[in-house]
């Protein structure tokens, strides 16, 4: 009884803090998701269309961009465009730092760029987005959030997939510079911030930067609670609360590699979380999957870690593990050592991998007080890590490296 007492005073907590920060409400409009046909040629991160949106602090620009997916393809990806009413008060030109955000959903109505307006989902999670946001906007930083691949566009969101995640967060760096009348510079100094699925899309935009996106001036990128190894998340997720997580990462595979032949593993039950998760947001999948285990939903009752170890999987798994590229930017990973979602061992490892590379490399970690959720509320001391660390960095100081010491 104590246990079930402590866990329900827990999710109020963390209820009460997520909605506290709740984002401003602003009209849909569902046409801007649709891209145009044909997708027009162009340049990655070229500006397809946008619209006013709304968010307290800042002029909000809800666009539309071309970016980039797993397997090099043009494709639409939308977001938000941020230019604080704080002037930047630093050296040179106002900074713009790419936000890639955590875990929103696979459905159409959690995109970020609906959430942060009051459009889309009423998941309470969609609102503590903003923790990450405004402690930038309010040192005068401009913000540029990403959507990644299929969230409010048309196809399935290709969850935690390294390259289409990557391209997705240094393209809507490229749309914020090109973006007509905001003021902010078209070669200035970027940064590169995230934490969860947030903080995988940071760490693959910072190792991708060098080859994808050579020309951003990236002063240095923040990586919160990375899902780094694939093939360790397999086992970890499965049969936890967040097992939709894993529902997630299943549906991303599918989309983004559709050689898997994901969906013919799965047996009628499989095949229906399948549907039901694509159109979830985060707390409607935690509710609904919670403590599922993979082997109850295939067809030969072996869980989705036993499949890892064959080919196309293999291959997959390794494509997508974070830590194989040293960044060309300084770099701070943060994790929580009681994460109850990500294992801690997997940002350190990440970090220590970079280290390797001969990366500037720092690796803290995150304060948390409690063992329930714990990964949840993390995110709330990283938002502050990411302006802090950042910020430092476009105010001319230099990252030291902690390699070695941890």
């Amino acid at each position: 009884m104590r246990v079930m007492v402590r866990r329900a005073l827990v999710t109020a907590s963390a209820t009460a803090v997520l909605l506290a920060v709740a984002a401003v409400p602003a009209s849909a409009d569902e046409a801007f998701y649709t891209p145009p046909s044909p997708l027009p040629a162009g340049q990655n991160g070229d500006v397809l269309k946008s619209q006013p949106s709304k968010y307290n602090g800042a002029t909000a620009t809800r666009i539309m961009y071309l970016s980039r997916d797993a397997k090099n393809q043009p494709i639409p990806v939308t977001g938000t465009v941020l230019v604080p009413s704080k002037p930047w008060t630093g050296p040179g030109q106002r900074p713009i730092v790419a936000y890639a955000p955590f875990t929103a959903g696979m459905g159409d109505q959690c995109a970020p760029s609906k959430t942060l307006a009051g459009d889309g989902s009423s998941d309470i999670t969609a609102s503590v987005q903003g923790s990450f946001i405004n402690p930038l906007l309010d040192k005068g930083i401009a913000v540029a959030q990403t959507d990644y691949q299929g969230l409010g566009t048309p196809g399935e969101h290709t969850y935690v997939i390294r390259a289409a995640e990557g391209h997705a967060v240094l393209d809507v760096l490229r749309a914020a510079q090109r973006l007509p009348g905001t003021g902010l510079p078209a070669n200035g100094p970027v940064g590169i911030t995230g934490y969860s699925q947030g903080g995988g899309a940071s760490a693959a935009a910072a190792e991708l930067a060098a080859s994808y996106a050579p020309e951003l001036n990236v002063k240095g990128a923040y990586v919160g609670a990375p899902p780094a190894d694939k093939s360790v998340l397999a086992k970890s997720l499965d049969g936890s609360y967040a097992f939709g997580f894993l529902g997630f990462s299943l549906i991303g595979i599918n989309t983004a590699y559709p050689e898997t032949h994901m969906l013919d593993l799965a047996n009628s039950t499989g095949a229906d979380l399948f549907v039901q998760a694509s159109k979830s947001c985060t707390m409607d999948a935690i509710f609904k999957f919670a403590f599922k285990q993979s082997s109850s939903l295939t067809k030969d009752g072996r869980p989705v870690s036993a499949y890892l170890d064959q080919e196309p999987f293999r291959s997959v798994v390794a494509d997508l593990k974070l830590g194989t590229v040293k960044p060309s930017v300084p770099t701070l990973v943060e994790h929580s050592p009681l994460d109850d979602i990500l294992p801690y061992a997997q940002g350190k490892q990440l970090a220590k991998d970079w280290c390797s590379l001969g990366g500037t490399v720092q690796f803290k970690d995150l304060a948390s007080f409690t063992l329930f959720f714990s990964h949840a509320l993390a995110a709330f001391g990283a938002a502050g890590d990411s302006a802090t660390w950042l910020n430092d960095r476009f105010t001319g100081q230099a990252a030291t490296s902690t390699c070695g010491q941890f």
